[in-house]
């Protein structure tokens, strides 16, 4: 016979002191090297207990976490949470000037939608929209979790980085099989996905990352994505300096600066991503194809002595001073005739 399985008790159940035991071991945070906020969330919390705790949680993980240059949400362990909490991760990294409609969700036990949108108020201060936020996946990520990564990833708020995610149900419920000690598991609840246009959602296929990698390498991966997009305003700076000091076409230059400074990196993930997207730009801005940016990675040298700034320079050939040399020289340069018809 099969048996229920015992489900641990609900937080809701919990005292206060409990409650905050379970959610200081499903939540855990760090300041990483370049100033990158890290948050990993195993289980999300209900609206019933961010409403107790809320303060708990801003005061110490949330504060903790704002001064970062961008933010890192581990998403790849949390395998479920509650459909309530979902407003609240959302809203924290959703600008407050507008209230966005995120999702609609059927329950089908009670026949009934509700829909769900961003919080206009949250305790304590939102993530600034100018600062990156990647979300890491695993193939083990779901519900409630598939439900904020798509979410985020429609929005274009965060870059999804990892494995795609199990596709499964936001809510299920265990039904016994009449009399017996067989049970079902059903999911009662859907997405129906306003941000996809309401067609598709990630139930049943995944959420699909922007960049794919094991998900035990998706931190690295997401550290080496937030390093190249902090460079990229040096990057932009850099290359408009090189315009204004040496492109020839000096009527063209305030356009493409003007391109540069207005160009929207929010998709570049990678040093591939970035040159193809300035040529396009620029090529297309100048009417130039000779412009052209490429990205040139330091050589590595061989073992052996370093090579510093006291090595000497390199040998350029210089003019032989003979006069046969020299005609030896011209000759293997240049090859001479006279084609029929007496063209040159």
């Amino acid at each position: 016979t099969l048996e229920a399985p015992r489900q641990a008790p609900s937080l809701t159940n919990l005292t206060q002191e409990e409650m905050l035991a379970r959610l200081q071991k499903g939540i855990r945070h760090k300041v990483l090297e370049g100033n990158v906020g890290y948050l990993r969330v195993d289980d999300i919390p209900g609206q019933e207990v961010v409403s107790k705790l809320g303060g708990f949680l801003v005061a110490s993980v949330w504060r903790k976490l704002m001064g970062t240059s961008a933010l890192v949400l581990d998403l790849r362990h949390c395998t479920g949470g509650h459909i309530s909490g979902i407003p609240y991760v959302i809203s924290y990294l959703h600008p407050g000037n507008t209230v966005l409609h995120v999702d609609t969700i059927y329950d089908r036990p009670s026949n009934t939608t509700t829909e769900i949108w961003t919080l206009p108020q949250v305790l304590g201060e939102r993530y600034s929209a100018d600062k990156d936020v990647v979300v890491l996946t695993s193939g083990h990520t779901g519900g409630v979790a598939e439900d904020i990564t798509y979410i985020l990833k429609q929005m274009r708020r965060a870059i999804v980085v990892g494995e795609r995610t199990v596709g499964g149900a936001l809510d299920l419920q265990k039904l016994r099989i009449g009399q017996s000690d067989f049970f079902l598991t059903v999911p009662v609840s859907r997405s129906l996905g306003p941000l996809g246009g309401g067609s598709q959602t990630w139930e049943g296929s995944g959420v699909l990352p922007c960049v794919g990698t094991p998900a035990e390498q998706a931190l690295e991966k997401a550290l080496a994505i937030l390093t190249l997009r902090r460079a990229l305003p040096g990057v932009v700076r850099r290359l408009q300096e090189a315009l204004r000091a040496y492109y020839t076409l000096v009527d063209r230059v305030p356009t493409l600066l003007h391109h540069l400074a207005n160009m929207d990196f929010s998709a570049v993930v990678s040093e591939e991503d970035l040159v193809t997207k300035l040529n396009a730009g620029l090529q297309t801005v100048s009417e130039d194809p000779r412009l052209l940016v490429r990205a040139v990675r330091p050589k590595e040298t061989s073992p052996g002595p370093e090579v510093g700034d006291d090595d000497p320079p390199e040998v350029i050939p210089t003019v032989p001073g003979a006069e046969a040399a020299r005609q030896a020289l011209v000759v293997s340069m240049f090859q001479v005739s006279v084609l029929p018809g007496n063209v040159g």
